[in-house]
């Protein structure tokens, strides 16, 4: 099975509240991948899961690891990166 992986880091300076959240939630569930978000190497979460993604209460400059396992892991991974990387459109 393919998986993938990469460092993202909370670029907007609210860090990641509900409308964030949402919007990784829902991109996480256009793929059959199972999507994963790692926090500290402690904390792991279903980005498929809106209240998942807001209890890990990542703030501005948290450093995360996105992992998807499944065949359409690398385009779910890259998904979620740019996500991060265009600030959830925010800013």
């Amino acid at each position: 099975m393919a998986s993938a992986h990469k460092m993202v880091t909370v670029k907007n300076r609210a860090g990641i509240h509900a409308r964030p959240a949402a919007l990784i939630a829902q991109t996480a569930n256009k793929f059959a991948s199972e999507v994963l978000i790692e926090k500290n190497d402690s904390t792991v979460i279903n980005a498929k899961s809106i209240m998942g993604v807001i209890t890990m209460a990542a703030g501005y400059n948290t450093t995360l690891l996105v992992k998807a396992e499944g065949a359409d892991a690398d385009a779910a991974v890259e998904a979620i990166y740019t996500l991060f990387e265009n600030k959830f459109e925010e800013e």
